[in-house]
């Protein structure tokens, strides 16, 4: 099972974990209202149980879709301030998958069925494999642009530059392909953790629209809500 690790002293407490005190910084720390403490309490129990219940769910479907990979996710905050709302998924150097929240998106979320079915869509980023499938991309990349410009007579510094080039577009060619299928699977598993991934994907409507760009890392929000919708209509007609 993943352990949440508590980088603000809030979520380890309402997580129920022991915090040891430290000296605060700044001998006049600042206080803060009411009514933001209690918004930020709420958020953080919010997250909490999001992760409680989310989680072992996409520890279940990883085991059953995947063989010899590292399920047992992490869940981590990001507390750096001045963040703007971001989830992502990566790798420690063990290759346990790493699952990470910054605050801003925390406090961005305006139900749990937004926060579950990020986190669904994070975990299904590892399931279907697209770090590994990212990287071999690019190196594909790397090595058709660099050996054609090779071949064209071009300079070590010219084959540097287009190998540097052709990793990029190679990483990039299938991005939305990969953001459609998280979503897919992030669905899925936000049904059976017991969210609304519908009402979830509803975060979509808030974010800038990425449209449809050449290369472009990530695919329309149209499309990405109507899989979501497809797929929710699949599962509960079977």
């Amino acid at each position: 099972m993943s352990r949440l690790i508590a980088v603000l002293a809030t979520l380890a407490v309402l997580a129920g974990c022991e915090v040891v005190p430290v000296e605060p910084a700044d001998p006049k720390p600042k206080t803060v209202d009411e009514g933001t403490r209690a918004v930020a309490v709420r958020a953080a129990r919010q997250f909490v149980s999001v992760v409680e219940t989310v989680e072992p769910v996409a520890e279940k479907e990883c085991r059953a879709r995947t063989k010899g990979v590292n399920c047992d996710f992490l869940i981590v905050v990001d507390d750096r301030p001045g963040q703007p709302p971001n989830a992502f998924q990566t790798l420690d150097r063990s290759g346990r998958p790493v699952i990470a929240f910054n605050l801003a998106l925390i406090a961005d979320a305006r139900n749990a069925d937004e926060l579950a079915f990020i986190m669904g869509h994070e975990t299904a980023h590892h399931i279907r494999g697209h770090i590994a499938r990212a990287q071999r991309n690019a190196n594909a990349g790397a090595v058709v642009l660099g050996g054609l410009t090779a071949l064209s007579g071009g300079s070590e510094e010219a084959i540097k530059t287009a190998r540097d080039i052709g990793a990029v577009v190679g990483a990039r060619r299938y991005s939305k392909e990969f953001e459609l299928e998280a979503d897919r699977l992030g669905t899925i598993i936000t049904l059976a953790a017991g969210y609304d991934p519908i009402k979830g994907a509803a975060y979509f409507f808030r974010i800038p629209d990425p449209g449809d760009r050449f290369l472009g890392t990530h695919p329309p929000n149209a499309a990405r809500r109507e899989i979501v919708r497809r797929t929710v209509a699949e599962q509960t007609s079977s």
